[in-house]
């Protein structure tokens, strides 16, 4: 009888390894649905780092966790490549030579000069490569794909992700109210949340919070963002080959870039596309889950001074590039 017993639960926590993490991705979804300011991706890192710092302190339930934490690799990276199918390249087009500018000036300039400034502030490459890839892409989403690709602390992942979360929640607020101030139309203060905020939920948030016209212009502009996650990732593999990272671009991130073609093509059904989009999300909150799983509080807390200073000195970057484009 024990000889069948333990097959048997083994099974089954195997399928809990896999169905734990959807199920609490799904739960994510379903309470951001109702609180759009809520972003799924970043509540359940959340629900992953209460997990890990109260339930990963017992015997019998730290090995689950464990396994889930490894298993919600393989939900990110399908996650990402489902992403791709969020992106057609005719969208990016339809904003324009001007927009595309903005896109490709913030990302170059706010990477780069993030890493010069994390450098000058003696910040351990890693954590400043982190920052950079989610400040000036699309946040959670690019620390996690970008930490593949080079050696890092999961102390430097976790401080990372804090830092995002943190300053893209201040910018859902200040870039509305700043564009107000300024005077932008509602097409140019679209623009710029697309072009300066960090997370895609966070600029939807604060795009709505403009109007619906730049909502609309906030996410595509953001999306163009999110295409460029393939080159900096094949430059942050080329960069830390030396301080044995990997170069190239990782499977997942080709595979992204092959579902914006199929997308861009029009061959899929827009049943099949919705459908799509609607599994991205969610593997990709499995995915984050998995990584507040490796997160203890103990070693997060308190926040590095000189990497806040890197994350305020990078959010200001990439909120002034765009807007001084815009205002030419």
């Amino acid at each position: 009888m024990s000889a069948t017993a333990t097959p048997r639960r083994s099974a089954g926590l195997r399928a809990l390894e896999w169905l734990g993490p959807l199920a609490i991705a799904a739960g994510a979804m379903a309470v951001a649905a109702r609180f759009p300011l809520v972003s799924a991706l970043l509540l359940a890192i959340a629900v992953g780092v209460v997990l890990a710092n109260t339930l990963g302190r017992s015997a019998a339930a730290a090995p689950v966790l464990r396994a889930a934490e490894g298993t919600s690799k393989h939900l990110l990276r399908a996650g990402i490549v489902l992403l791709g199918l969020r992106i057609a390249l005719s969208d990016l087009v339809g904003i324009g030579w001007r927009g595309l500018a903005v896109v490709v000036a913030t990302v170059a300039v706010t990477f780069a000069a993030t890493m010069w400034l994390g450098a000058r502030l003696g910040l351990d490459r890693g954590l400043v490569t982190l920052v950079a890839a989610g400040f000036s892409i699309c946040g959670a989403a690019a620390v996690a794909t970008v930490s593949e690709q080079v050696r890092v602390r999961q102390r430097d992942v976790a401080i990372a992700l804090a830092l995002v979360t943190i300053m893209g929640t201040v910018m859902i607020g200040a870039v509305p109210w700043l564009a107000s101030v300024i005077g932008l139309s509602e097409l140019d203060a679209g623009v710029w949340a697309g072009a300066s905020i960090h997370e895609v939920a966070q600029v939807v948030a604060a795009g709505s919070l403009v109007g619906a016209g730049a909502l609309a212009t906030a996410t595509t502009v953001k999306l163009a963002r999110v295409v460029l996650l393939a080159p900096v990732t094949a430059v942050v593999g080329r960069m830390a080959i030396g301080s044995r990272g990997r170069a190239g671009v990782p499977w997942f991130v080709t595979g992204f870039l092959v579902a914006v073609v199929v997308r861009s093509l029009g061959v899929l059904p827009a049943a099949v596309v919705d459908a799509a989009l609607t599994v991205s999300t969610l593997l990709l909150a499995a995915g984050m889950l998995g990584l507040g799983l490796a997160i203890r509080a103990r070693e997060l807390w308190p926040l590095p001074g000189r990497a806040i200073a890197l994350a305020v000195a990078s959010t200001m970057i990439a909120a002034s590039v765009p807007l001084a484009i815009i205002l030419l």
